[in-house]
């Protein structure tokens, strides 16, 4: 095996083409050069500079070999800086696990906001329900969720990142539109409604069945809130939203407010393991802490 002082040597040599030049280069003397480029040809096993009277020249070889050492002395002297700044949390990777519907608003701000303060850490994002993502958590798969509540206090730690109010969509023109006030449970009554999946869709399934629990007419169950959106454009029955889809924009839907709660009922927050132990995480958290205040 061949040093990083041989590998310094023979690139010192390959561009002085000059073993006197590259040993002053170094601030050592012509002899032990000389040895470090013949125990690093024979750890390679083959010779990587030719030697004449005339001076020296580089072997089809080592012209290949040179560009190979250059990389490794690159690493090699980027290792030490790379490393502390991993430790500081400065450099590194975070896997973020989210919620479809919590790219509707947060999500790219967010990662604005992390790669403008922290541009070394890599953010790896996982599509995933919650009920993956604390699962992801508990066995390292992931580092961040962008979750739903409730979720276990003793094994995360959280951060409440907003509450946003639910909206009805309905198809454009729907009676319910004239009302001129804030539409109640009352006046879902006999619509056709188009409900959250009680598996893939829990969060949601639970807030609305908590407001419509009477309420039978369930003409669809869907995991996704823009798949239920492009069915209200089709007119297939009517959805309770976040208030962030209507971000997306679909023709022929208006959003109208739901009424009966004291505060906004839907609650993203981030969650993380409060045994994790990765630098480049917590300081994502003070960028995350920073945007939500």
């Amino acid at each position: 095996m061949y040093s990083l002082d041989q590998l310094r040597g023979f690139v010192a040599v390959a561009e002085e083409l000059h073993f006197g030049r590259a040993a002053a280069r170094l601030n050592m003397t012509q002899p032990p050069l000389s040895r470090q480029i013949q125990k690093l040809e024979k750890a390679v096993g083959v010779q990587l500079l030719d030697r004449d009277n005339r001076g020296v020249a580089l072997t089809a070889a080592g012209a290949a070999f040179l560009a190979d050492a250059l990389r490794l002395l690159e690493l090699a002297d980027a290792a030490p800086g790379l490393a502390r700044r991993i430790a500081a949390g400065s450099a590194g990777s975070v896997r973020i696990g989210f919620t479809a519907a919590s790219t509707f608003g947060l999500l790219g701000a967010l990662l604005n906001e992390v790669s403008e303060a922290l541009p070394d850490v890599d953010i790896d994002l996982r599509e995933m329900v919650t009920k993956d993502q604390t699962a992801a958590l508990i066995s390292g798969e992931i580092d961040l969720g962008l979750a739903r509540p409730p979720f276990d206090d003793e094994l995360f730690d959280s951060r409440l990142l907003y509450r946003e109010p639910i909206m009805v969509a309905v198809p454009a023109g729907h009676r319910l539109t004239r009302l001129n006030r804030e539409v109640t449970a009352e006046d879902l009554h006999g619509e056709d409604l188009i409900m959250h999946s009680p598996t893939q869709a829990r969060y949601f399934y639970d807030l609305v069945v908590s407001l419509v629990s009477s309420h039978r007419t369930f003409v669809h169950t869907v995991s996704q809130i823009l798949t239920m959106i492009f069915l209200v454009a089709a007119g297939r029955g009517l959805a309770l939203v976040p208030q962030s889809a209507t971000v997306l924009g679909i023709d022929g839907v208006e959003y109208l407010e739901l009424g009966g709660f004291e505060v906004d009922p839907v609650e993203l927050h981030a969650i993380w393991a409060r045994n994790s132990r990765n630098p480049a995480l917590h300081r994502v958290l003070d960028v995350i802490n920073e945007l939500s205040d």
